[in-house]
């Protein structure tokens, strides 16, 4: 326990040193109203990866990386990959000079959750230590919730690992700067043999879960099913997300919305930032 005590004391120590720094770039605090449950599915491919999500008061996104040549790189397809755009510029950078700015916080004047989903596309295991290692960077690494020792303190970005995900890796890990993407359809990741300080996220394939598209009204055994599956999930202290669901604008897409908000749905997912936002706020 003390052990626990002094890696938080040093935490806070080394965040302090960085938020009372001046650092040229920084971007100003955007006054925009988070959204709590808006999840940037694909983010990068916007025109300005995370700032987009972030003008629109999105507090998750998510990021696809490849290992290549010990880069990590961030792109939906090995044809997409450049050089110049790896996880470190596209978002560590944006996020560490965003969370100095806004005094500890990624959103001004909110203490609430704000999430990096990392899907690792390539090399599970070697991808994921290549980001550990440079989540651990002194750079970066203050303003991450961590699980040390039997223990979570929380930080201003929660980093989620998605994809080709090493649990046994990760479960073993004494200090890790990252959480684990859990399925629905696994009982280690969901019910009672779940662990939250592992598992903080629990995400799944809409249509492997559920014929409803929006269409009509939903099935009620489907509808019970979903409740059940947020439920178990916040019964256990994780968070809920499907990917998959109809993205193209319309009454079957807002159908869907409405039901994922009405059931205590975490992440909404989706493509259209606007979209999503528009239909968050309306009255």
């Amino acid at each position: 326990m003390q052990a626990f005590r002094r890696i938080a004391v040093l935490l806070l120590t080394i965040f302090g040193v960085l938020a009372s720094a001046t650092a040229p770039g920084i971007a100003a605090p955007s006054r925009v109203k988070p959204l709590p449950q808006a999840h940037a599915h694909n983010d990068y491919e916007h025109t300005r990866p995370l700032l987009d999500a972030l003008a629109n008061g999105f507090t998750s996104v998510e990021a696809d990386i490849y290992l290549v040549d010990g880069a990590l790189l961030v792109g939906h397809d090995p044809d997409d990959l450049r050089p110049d755009r790896t996880l470190q510029s596209l978002y560590l950078e944006p996020l560490r000079q965003q969370v100095i700015a806004n005094h500890g916080r990624v959103h001004p004047g909110r203490p609430g959750l704000f999430q990096l989903l990392i899907d690792l596309k390539n090399t599970g295991a070697a991808t994921y230590a290549e980001l550990d290692r440079v989540l651990r960077s002194p750079r970066y690494s203050w303003m991450f919730s961590q699980y040390v020792s039997g223990k979570v303190v929380r930080g201003a970005v929660d980093v989620v690992v998605s994809g080709d995900r090493p649990r046994q890796l990760m479960s073993g890990q004494r200090h890790r700067l990252a959480f684990y993407d859990g399925r629905m359809t696994d009982a280690a990741d969901l019910g009672p043999g779940s662990d939250a300080k592992l598992a903080a996220l629990v995400s799944d394939n809409w249509t492997k879960l559920f014929t409803w598209n929006g269409v009509g009204p939903m099935p009620a055994a489907e509808r019970a099913k979903l409740r059940e599956i947020v439920a178990t999930a916040h019964r256990a202290g994780q968070r809920v997300r499907f990917w998959a669901t109809p993205d193209s604008p319309g009454p079957e897409r807002e159908a869907i919305w409405r039901e994922l908000v009405t059931s205590g749905v975490d992440h909404l997912n989706t493509d259209d930032l606007s979209g999503l936002r528009a239909f968050l706020t309306r009255g």
